[in-house]
């Protein structure tokens, strides 16, 4: 695609180009998104009912709308080059510190900093620098600055939502209603934010490289099940004091099992798949549209269903290890069942959504699938919680599996697409070294 500044170079800043992939710096970037994302598993777990799953969901939505803006920003600019790291550090710095914020975004403890105000505040200065990169770097550009002005727009009315919501409802309200017209104050700035992303229609989407922004996707999808790892793997603080049982270790290989699955129903092919889609997407605006919906918004529900599923898990391990807990466990809480199967659920109806959008595939092995772990979940619910798991694993592996073999002939067309493309850059690379090195 065309520089969308005209080829100019803002004094600073380097442009990106069609071929560039994701930076060190940026995975350096995503290492904050590490410990958010462990953040909003513990806050979840830490208000176990469907009112605090919901903020969770909230927080984790505007989470994700600041990430998406590193990525945009990645495939503008370069981001290793000029100033940008020293400003990319600086930004990092308010990113962890509303990741640190999060547990306390909707409740204001006395004896620190009011967690909302920290949290609106940071989120403020993260979304506001993001913004003026690019405003700098269409500068010269009239159109350019005139559309990702309006990206401002939604930047001041989200955190002026986010605001009120930690200053008003507490004076108007008491009790359920406060709680309510506070997050109905957050859902409000997520409606601000991802709704001038569809009016705007692509305009803060400027797609210089499809390989660099299907690959920043790819690099978060990991993060977050690198998430469900650490939360299998650490559970509660007590775990560490407990003894190492056979149940433990059945609990960990039944957890790796299901992650397993679903990174091979996203990596396997339908991530080589949307990339090549993307890439055949020449028109600039269609190819905007595009990163936008599969990857902004429907990259979204992923990341949600691996953290649900984390949150699943997060207490499992732990009655496992506990000497008091019957061999298979006791019967799962009813949010750790609905976490666990809802979370796997969401995850694959995200990969039916995204074949269809890009790919104009049914993926009806995994639509059947989602129905039946639908139609398990009250099985599971009688179950002790490893059988519960151990059903959850083998259906997720099937419904993996069946719809892996239902793809065999689209899956080798995208993976040998795939394979050339890495074999010749791979062998361009190899023919610069030996000219240059």
């Amino acid at each position: 695609m065309a520089r969308a500044d005209g080829g100019r170079r803002a004094s600073g800043v380097q442009r990106s180009a069609p071929g560039s992939r994701a930076t060190r710096l940026e995975l350096f970037y995503d290492l904050v998104f590490v410990f958010a994302f462990l953040n909003v598993t513990t806050a979840a777990a830490g208000n176990p009912t469907v009112r605090g799953v919901i903020q969770a969901l909230v927080v984790l939505a505007l989470l994700w709308w600041c990430w998406t803006g590193f990525a945009a920003l990645g495939n503008v600019i370069r981001t290793d080059q000029g100033v940008v790291p020293l400003v990319g550090f600086v930004t990092m710095a308010a990113a962890f510190v509303l990741a640190l914020s999060l547990p306390k975004a909707f409740i204001d403890r006395p004896g620190g900093l009011s967690g909302p105000l920290v949290f609106a505040s940071c989120y403020f200065l993260v979304r506001a620098s993001q913004v003026s990169i690019f405003l700098w770097v269409g500068r010269r550009n009239r159109d350019l600055r005139q559309r990702w002005l309006l990206m401002a727009v939604p930047v001041v009315l989200a955190t002026t939502f986010i605001v009120t919501a930690a200053l008003v409802p507490q004076r108007l309200f008491d009790g359920t209603a406060e709680g309510l017209a506070r997050l109905a104050c957050w859902i409000a700035a997520i409606g601000v934010e991802y709704g001038a992303g569809l009016a705007l229609r692509g305009t803060g989407w400027t797609i210089l490289s499809a390989g660099h922004w299907a690959e920043r996707h790819a690099q978060i999808i990991l993060v977050a099940l690198g998430e469900t790892i650490i939360a299998l793997g650490l559970g509660p603080s007590g775990t560490i004091s407990l003894p190492l049982t056979w149940p433990v270790l059945i609990g960990a290989v039944l957890g790796i099992a299901v992650v397993a699955a679903l990174w091979w129903a996203y990596f396997d092919t339908l991530a080589f798949a949307m990339e090549q889609a993307l890439h055949r997407t020449r028109d600039r605006l269609a190819r905007a549209v595009l990163a936008r919906d599969a990857y902004t918004y429907l990259h979204l529900p992923v990341v949600a269903g691996v953290i649900l599923f984390a949150l699943g898990l997060k207490g499992l391990i732990y009655e496992g290890a506990d000497p008091g807990t019957p061999a298979w466990g006791v019967t799962l809480p009813g949010l750790d069942l609905l976490a666990l199967y809802g979370g796997v659920s969401v995850y694959l109806l995200a990969m039916i959504v995204l074949g269809g959008r890009m790919l104009g595939a049914a993926r009806w092995p995994t639509v059947g699938g989602v129905l039946l772990l639908l139609l398990l979940v009250p099985v599971a619910a009688q179950l002790p919680e490893l059988v519960a798991l151990a059903l959850l694993a083998a259906a997720t592996v099937l419904i993996v599996g069946v719809q892996t073999v239902v793809d065999a002939p689209r899956r080798r067309r995208v993976r040998q697409v795939a394979l050339e493309e890495q074999l010749a850059a791979e062998a361009e690379q190899t023919r610069w070294r030996g000219h240059h090195l």
